[in-house]
């Protein structure tokens, strides 16, 4: 099948090439030309291992394009995927300015028939809001003479497009195999030609065994963002068991192996440490609480904000842990060895790690930061924080090294090859042995308890979300 992909960010960029990968002829689309170029060289400008490769094979091959045309885009394909952010509002609400602005732009060039298939993450409600909109645009198109597309006549009333949602599951670092390996596929649709167009785009994944669950779509914009709450719950969940445990001398590390092994709960996010961030829990969380207390459901919303306030309290309390540990943060240097919210992306958006060294720099610390790959994008975000290029170097004279990203590289450096000025390592995203690390004489905390925790002998892997 052709189709176009509206919107070639992180989602929209590795969507369009995992379609061109299982067999489609894809064109993406984007305003911002200088991104547009980069693609079609065959490169994104944002880290997602295999993306790279697969963007030079294809475009290379010919059957994966970009453009910033939307007249192109309609006189390529009839089937139009929309990928283009939803960035929180200052109120906390998905900002659907881009969705709309980007249906706009498209709708005088669609041809008739075509399936607008939505994959950002939005509250209910929207597709039949842009569906209306598509249908009032075609109506004023009539009403003033303006032709279909390629001059295609239109009987009166009938709707120029249908408007389907289609919620990505993706994780940063792994989001080429989570588009061509998903746990499932859930698609949203008005009506049966929907429903058969969504079929055989998906085709090649469905017949490898990949569940497609078809409903109406308003679930289907539901489920992204109850998706990522849940996840985000299961993190502040085991943060306020960390503190029980703090008040108790329980280790929190066995307790969630103990948790994770019943199978109606699972080990995964279960991780008591500095807590969630990124581009989708936080933006996530705020915004279904945003539209529950907006449907009235009190519960709901109430329970997100504390899932929200948990989270938050994590930062404070690393911030309050070195500054007990060390007396006074004024003029102590602190390395801290992560900046991307998580490990394997260069992604900073709302990164606990950059968060917290900010807070230790406004209580007066000399923060070096390193991280494997997203110090570019820290350093545009935080220019006032300093930043080093290994990790030895932002620990030289360090009073306090702070491992903040779980980075596997932080796991393989020896205490031994370092030079601080004092020996303090506070581990708060569970990525160290302290074993080596005691006997080279250091001390070693978190800020959870976990006294008897050995991280080289873990039952169960720490999460990837």
């Amino acid at each position: 099948m052709r189709l176009t992909v509206i919107g070639c960010g992180h989602l929209g960029a590795t969507h369009a090439a995992c379609m061109a990968e299982i067999g489609h002829e894809v064109l993406g689309v984007d305003t911002d030309p200088d991104k547009v170029a980069l693609l079609n060289e065959g490169r994104a400008w944002f880290a997602e291992p295999g993306l790279d490769e697969m963007l030079t094979r294809h475009t290379r091959a010919g059957t994966l394009r970009f453009t910033t045309s939307f007249t192109e885009a309609g006189a390529f394909a009839a089937v139009h995927f929309l990928g283009v952010g939803t960035p929180a509002s200052a109120e906390g609400d998905y900002d659907l300015s881009q969705v709309f602005g980007a249906v706009r732009a498209l709708a005088p060039h669609l041809q008739d028939g075509s399936l607008i298939i939505g994959k950002s993450t939005v509250p209910p409600g929207t597709t039949r809001r842009l569906a209306a909109e598509l249908a009032e645009l075609a109506e004023l198109a009539e009403r003033t003479g303006q032709p279909g597309q390629a001059g295609q006549a239109r009987h009166p009333g009938q709707p120029r497009a249908e408007v389907a949602w289609n919620p990505e599951f993706l994780r940063e670092s792994r989001a080429v195999e989570d588009t061509l390996r998903p746990d499932r596929i859930v698609a949203g649709v008005p009506g049966p030609a929907a429903e058969a167009t969504v079929r055989e785009v998906y085709r090649p994944l469905t017949d490898a065994g990949v569940p497609l669950i078809v409903t109406d779509p308003p679930t289907a914009e539901l489920t992204k963002g109850a998706a990522n709450a849940f996840l985000a719950m299961k993190i502040s969940f085991i943060n306020a068991m960390a503190d029980i445990c703090s008040g108790t001398g329980a280790d929190v590390a066995t307790l969630a192996d103990a948790l994770g092994m019943d199978p109606r709960i699972g080990r995964a996010f279960l991780v008591a440490g500095i807590g969630y961030g990124g581009g989708c829990l936080p933006k996530d969380v705020r915004g279904l609480g945003s539209f529950a207390r907006s449907a009235g459901a009190d519960s709901a919303a109430g329970l997100l904000s504390v899932i929200e306030g948990i989270n938050a309290s994590r930062r404070d309390r690393v911030t309050d842990l070195l500054q007990a540990l060390l007396g006074t943060l004024d003029g102590k240097r602190i390395a801290l060895w992560g900046a991307a919210f998580k490990p394997g992306t260069d992604d900073v958006r709302d990164s606990p790690a950059l968060e917290v060294a900010d807070r230790l720099y406004r209580r007066g610390a000399d923060v070096i930061v390193y991280d494997p790959q997203a110090t570019p994008n820290a350093l545009v975000e935080f220019p006032h924080l300093r930043y080093a290029d290994t990790a030895a170097e932002s620990a030289e004279r360090a009073d306090a090294v702070l491992a903040a990203t779980a980075w596997p590289e932080f796991a393989e450096i020896s205490p031994f090859g370092l030079r601080p000025r004092g020996q303090l390592l506070v581990d708060a995203c569970q990525a160290i042995n302290p074993g080596p690390w005691r006997a080279a004489g250091w001390t070693v905390t978190a800020p959870f308890p976990s006294p008897n925790h050995d991280h080289a002998e873990r039952i169960v892997a720490a999460p990837h979300g």
